[in-house]
């Protein structure tokens, strides 16, 4: 198998290159099948319990993820004849959109009043246009009834507050996109806040890829860069370049034509897939850089780029092969990651790394074999500056074992009291910069309006019963003294209203009657001037099944899980043991959803590495060389998490997924190492400096790859906070894989030599 793949370069290197490029051309056609998705929703798992609650809840009460849109102009009375005309013209445009179930604000909504002993249901804001008097009613209205004003007007009075509920299925980024649209066409003179969920979900996933895709532009112009100065070759890089560009084009066209054949959603291209072609880039620009730094290093001895590409391909074919195997190993345990999205990240970006490896000992040797060398330009002749000093700091390591491994094993303990310091959080508020225009209309909302998020109660029982409501004003006021709650509604409430207005409007009978009767009596009232389908976003038809929302000012994922609990105490009291009632919403769903990314990414990192020392022991002959392959892997992941803790990086499920990527980027640099040692101990045994010569020989491919790769840290200056991080993971990747393997496994492996010699039938007498 090694000597035909060295044949199609040294060979035939033009077939070579023309079947690479029609096969990645044929593969690419597939990118006409490549689907964005920016809808949020369709990354979640349908089938944890508290999905299939919400999605329950969903087909019973229409869509619980609420979008918030505040206006108006600080200091000046939001109760004005122009910014209600504006309300009013912005409310019932958003009506008409599609996608949209329900505006609710001061324009749409409608009062109740106490009519000669009646109760009488009309429009909060019967006209567009009111005088100053119908404006002067309205504000007693709200003043009289609080809960409205709180959904209806900010806290200081200057602001309106319009909420959207979006129709169940419908895409959030295109409501997104059309709601705002109409708010720009009427809102040119505000102040404008956008807030809650269903806005973060429907806005993120675009805002990061535009974000991520550019920063990756600049990380690309940058790990060039740094190839250009160590290789002194623009030739080079320009090979390296195109291999990585292809290897692109194959993955992308690949994942297109799955989901053309599938027609799988776990082949869609969301937000959890945008780090796919920086991935990629990495590891295509791995095997590219062994390549070309081995070439020149055989081109300084026999001066023949045919000679030199058989040598270095001699060399290479093993550890590139067992580099792709094991790193696919490590993706492909992403199949059992809880996200479809996840499964097909796997499974695309292993096809990615099938062709990149086809490629470098393909494509990239047939290039270097048409290429003419000049043996005396100085980037074939001579080591680099940067090489020399890479053998330096090599040598340096060697001579001195007992001090590597001692800081080695303080810097992993470190990593481990640093683990249990690791903080959760999935409040997508925090994704955002403080700085971040976004992130301060949310402040602006959690300050001054109802906040961004908010918790469903679903409650199964008899909702017609004096005894169940009561016991529902106990819980929501329970509720309400949690300092984020800044209120909440449910049927109750518009019982108790209803109450007070048929007596004469006496705060004295906001309360819930004592009777069934009387309860039944309020519906039938109301019936007679309103619409009883008014409550169906709080109750069934059958009054057996209700929700009692609470909105909330913004909270870690710590506190939420805090009062979740809290709750979950309170309703365990006897005192509600007859009520069923199951606490929902999409911070339920996200709290569980990391959980499972968490779990499954520790599991998927235990996977991968007991796979890549399984396959390592398999091909090198030994279950020793197995175990000598994960311990960089190890260390570094210990060490990753460990960090993440002590700087306070949150766990979610970004930081989650790059953490198990660091085993698929950095499995390579042990592979090399392991096998050119492996290599230099079966030709001289004892005989000559074993560890040296293999630091010569690997030390300066692996900080390159390393050091080019870290220009991916670009995305450091990502707008948003998880990609900063995301930046930072992979600059951490890049350094902790490669120093140690250059430090903590060269030393074990030197201090191994005599055994390792008699595992490989080598003599150890020197």
């Amino acid at each position: 198998m090694k000597q035909w793949f060295i044949n199609q370069s040294v060979v035939h290197p033009k077939r070579s290159i023309i079947k690479s490029l029609l096969i990645t051309l044929l593969m690419g056609t597939g990118i006409q099948h490549f689907v964005i998705e920016d809808d949020f929703m369709k990354m979640l798992p349908q089938d944890i319990p508290s999905m299939v609650t919400w999605n329950e809840l969903k087909d019973e009460f229409g869509s619980t993820e609420l979008m918030f849109l505040g206006f108006g102009n600080r200091g000046v009375d939001a109760l004005n004849s122009k910014t209600l005309a504006t309300l009013w013209d912005l409310s019932h445009e958003m009506e008409t959109i599609e996608g949209v179930d329900e505006i609710m604000c001061i324009s749409t909504a409608d009062k109740m009043e106490s009519l000669d002993g009646f109760l009488e249901v009309s429009s909060m804001q019967e006209y567009r246009d009111l005088n100053d008097e119908e404006i002067a009613a309205l504000r007693k209205y709200l003043d009289e009834n609080p809960k409205v004003k709180t959904r209806s007007i900010g806290s200081k009075g200057d602001y309106l507050n319009v909420i959207i509920r979006p129709l169940v299925g419908s895409k959030g980024n295109l409501l997104v996109g059309d709601l705002t649209q109409a708010a720009d066409k009427y809102l040119g003179d505000y102040d404008v806040h956008w807030g809650g969920q269903a806005y973060l979900t429907g806005t993120l996933p675009a805002l990061i890829r535009v974000d991520v895709m550019s920063l990756m532009r600049a990380g690309l112009i940058g790990m060039l860069l740094i190839l250009l100065f160590s290789f002194r070759n623009i030739s080079a890089v320009f090979a390296v370049l195109v291999t990585i560009l292809l290897s692109m084009v194959f993955m992308i066209g690949f994942n297109g034509w799955m989901f053309y054949l599938t027609g799988s959603d776990a082949f869609l291209f969301g937000i959890l897939n945008t780090s796919m072609p920086i991935i990629l880039l990495t590891i295509a620009n791995s095997y590219g850089v062994h390549v070309i730094t081995k070439f020149f290093r055989k081109m300084r001895s026999n001066k023949d780029p045919r000679a030199a590409v058989e040598a270095s391909l001699s060399s290479l074919i093993l550890p590139i092969f067992l580099a792709a195997i094991t790193t696919i190993a490590a993706f492909l345990c992403m199949i059992f990651a809880p996200l479809e999205s996840l499964m097909g990240y796997g499974i695309s970006i292993s096809a990615g790394i099938v062709w990149a490896w086809v490629l470098s000992t393909v494509f990239l040797p047939s290039i270097l074999v048409l290429k003419k060398w000049n043996p005396k330009a100085s980037a074939v002749s001579n080591a680099s500056h940067f090489e020399r000093f890479v053998i330096a700091f090599g040598e340096h390591v060697i001579k001195r074992p007992k001090t590597v491994l001692s800081a080695g094993a303080v810097v992993i303990i470190i990593g481990v009291v640093g683990v249990f310091k690791l903080n959760i959080e999935v409040n997508l508020k925090s994704f955002f910069k403080p700085d971040n225009p976004i992130r301060q209309s949310l402040d602006f909302m959690d300050d001054e309006m109802t906040g961004t998020m908010d918790l469903q109660l679903l409650v199964n029982a008899d909702l017609r019963s004096p005894d169940v409501l009561n016991q529902i004003v106990s819980i929501q006021e329970f509720m309400e003294k949690h300092e984020s709650v800044t209120l909440s509604f449910s049927i109750a409430d518009v019982i108790k209203q209803m109450h007070r207005m048929v007596n004469d409007d006496d705060p004295a009978f906001e309360t819930i009657p004592d009777t069934r009767e009387k309860i039944n009596n309020l519906f039938t009232m109301y019936s007679m001037s309103g619409d009883p389908d008014d409550f169906s976003s709080l109750v069934d038809y059958d009054y057996k099944k209700g929700l009692a929302t609470s909105m909330m000012r913004s909270i870690s994922t710590r506190d939420v899980v805090k009062l979740v609990d809290e709750i979950e105490t309170f309703l365990h009291q006897d005192e509600y043991s007859s009520l069923n009632i199951t606490i929902t919403g999409m911070l339920i769903v996200f709290r569980d959803l990391v959980g499972l990314i968490i779990r499954s990414s520790f599991i998927s990192i235990f996977a991968s590495i007991l796979i890549i020392a399984f396959i390592a022991a398999y091909f090198f002959k030994h279950w020793i060389w197995g175990i000598f392959a994960v311990v960089p892997l190890s260390s570094a992941v210990i060490l990753n998490f460990g960090l993440m803790g002590i700087f306070g990086v949150d766990l979610n499920h970004v930081t989650a997924l790059l953490s198990a990527i660091i085993i698929g980027v950095g499995v390579d640099f042990a592979i090399h190492y392991i096998s050119q040692f492996r290599t230099h101990l079966q030709r001289y045994g004892l005989d000559g400096d074993l560890s040296r010569e293999t630091m010569r020989d690997v030390g300066f491919p692996v900080i390159l790859d390393a050091a080019s790769n870290m220009a991916f840290g670009a995305l450091l200056f990502s707008e948003f906070v998880p990609m900063k991080h995301m930046g930072g993971l992979m600059v951490f990747a890049m350094v902790s894989t490669s120093m140690a393997t250059l430090t903590l496994l060269a030393v074990l492996l030197e201090m191994s030599k005599k055994y390792l010699a008699r595992i490989e039938g080598v003599s150890v007498q020197t």
